[in-house]
């Protein structure tokens, strides 16, 4: 365990995100792994189908993460209020509210799944493969959502290196049986589906396994789940469905600007795949960040530590800023290699396609980072609105560029909609946090914690 409330907030930020960053990193190494065994095995066709159901993956999965993540920064401020048992509550809270949630989103997107491939306009000869895939994908939903909770829940406490190192396990895992599925028994992107499931699954029961032996706090009984407190099952929510709405209207202007993406052909499906690849892999720093500032800002202001909030964004940011120099000049000069050896293809038209769009888009990086951390710190010290009118925006935006720029512009619309985005919706992000760090914002975000009793000003 990791107590953030004390030392050197630059050097207590570093420690706790490396082993975010290196979990991220190993996640993003398995999606781009992932990519090339799909294209190098099963062929462009296969690539284009899997890409066009991304965004609707990610939306699923980026919700029960994001809900994940805001039950968590519960947990974080009753373990920096050093409240023990709100530690041991809140986690059994957090298992039995997303595990219904996680069953609800499973049965709907199975029931509407159809529909939901009609709307999202995947090319006809490509549906029924991508159908395929992503079924299985969404039957997995509650193994992902258990071994996210889980992560979030010792990421609560200050430890980072245990979800590192089982996601290691599950990433080794997950590729093994993309070979053995795809390669080897040859069942198409279902074994794909099937290999990132299981790989799920495995790394919930060995993630339990450890916590319940290693933490006392994380160790849960009967008692645990019995007699709820409503103030704390309404905190949960509110920060849990805060961030997991957040995390869906994202994904949700992701998922309607990729409607448009697939009217535009295949070779253009197959670039913009392999460029949201590596533009995950470029913004891996600013949900490291991010995911670290949430936790970082729940524990201190359940330790009444209104000043390290401060210190502790402010340096984010400027950490946030020289990744993203190293992003625009790694743009600039060997991206084309890297989608390249990404679609194993020597198709110039893709290549092109994706290089351009990384060039245009890493510009304005700097904007995304100020998103992502402030967005973050603001759900750690209890601001659920502002986040999600950001997030808004960006959902407006998109939808907005959808219908307007990309019929005019083609995929250049596709290319100016994220900046266009950003710009906008990073000012309300700005003006709450200019206001939470003014002379009054301690008394402003504590009154939103007030009932909680976990906010007291000790510097």
């Amino acid at each position: 365990m990791k107590d953030l409330t004390k030392g050197k907030p630059s050097r207590l930020i570093l420690a706790f995100a490396l082993p975010i960053f290196l979990a991220n990193l190993l996640q993003l190494t398995y999606s781009l792994v992932d990519t090339r065994i799909v294209g190098s095995f099963l062929g462009e066709d296969a690539l284009a189908a899997v890409g066009a159901t991304s965004s609707l993956s990610n939306l699923i999965i980026g919700f029960l993460m994001g809900l994940s993540n805001g039950f968590a920064i519960i947990t974080a401020q009753r373990f920096g209020a050093k409240d023990l048992r709100g530690v041991k509550k809140s986690f059994a809270m957090s298992l039995t509210l997303g595990i219904a949630v996680a069953a609800g989103l499973t049965v709907l997107s199975l029931l509407f799944l159809q529909p939901i491939l009609r709307f999202l306009n995947v090319p006809e000869n490509l549906r029924t493969m991508a159908g395929s895939y992503i079924v299985i994908i969404i039957a997995g939903l509650i193994a992902t959502f258990l071994y996210d909770a889980c992560a979030a829940a010792l990421r609560a406490l200050g430890d980072t290196i245990t979800p590192l190192v089982i996601l290691a396990i599950s990433v080794i895992l997950n590729i093994a049986g993309d070979l053995f599925f795809v390669v080897v028994l040859k069942t198409g992107v279902r074994g794909a589906a099937v290999a990132t499931v299981s790989a799920q699954a495995l790394a919930f029961v060995i993630c339990w396994i450890y916590m319940i032996k290693r933490y006392e706090l994380l160790r849960l009984s009967r008692d645990d789940f019995k007699e709820p407190q409503p103030q704390m099952i309404q905190s949960m929510l509110s920060a849990g469905l805060s961030m997991g709405f957040m995390s869906s209207l994202i994904n949700i202007g992701s998922l309607t600007l990729q409607t448009a993406i697939n009217k535009l052909g295949q070779n253009i499906i197959v670039a913009h795949t392999a460029a949201r690849k590596i533009s995950e892999m470029f913004m891996i720093m600013f949900t490291v960040f991010g995911q670290t500032m949430a936790t970082y800002c729940g524990q201190n202001l359940g330790a009444g530590k209104y000043e390290r909030i401060r210190k502790g964004i402010l340096t984010s940011i400027l950490m946030g800023w020289v990744w993203c120099v190293l992003c625009v000049i790694t743009s600039y000069t060997i991206v084309p290699a890297f989608v390249k050896m990404l679609i194993s293809s020597d198709n110039r038209k893709v290549i092109d396609t994706a290089t351009l769009y990384l060039r245009v888009d890493s510009l304005l990086y700097f904007v995304t980072a100020m998103i992502t951390i402030i967005r973050n710190s603001l759900q750690g010290i209890g601001d659920r609105l502002t986040p999600i009118i950001s997030s808004g925006i960006e959902l407006a935006g998109k939808v907005v560029i959808t219908f307007t720029l990309v019929p005019l512009m083609g995929y250049w619309g596709v290319i100016v909609s994220e900046p266009i985005v950003w710009a906008v919706m990073v000012i309300p992000l700005i003006v709450s946090m200019v206001n939470s760090m003014g002379s009054d914002g301690y008394s402003a975000y504590c009154a939103v914690n007030k009932e909680s009793g976990i906010c007291q000003r000790k510097e």
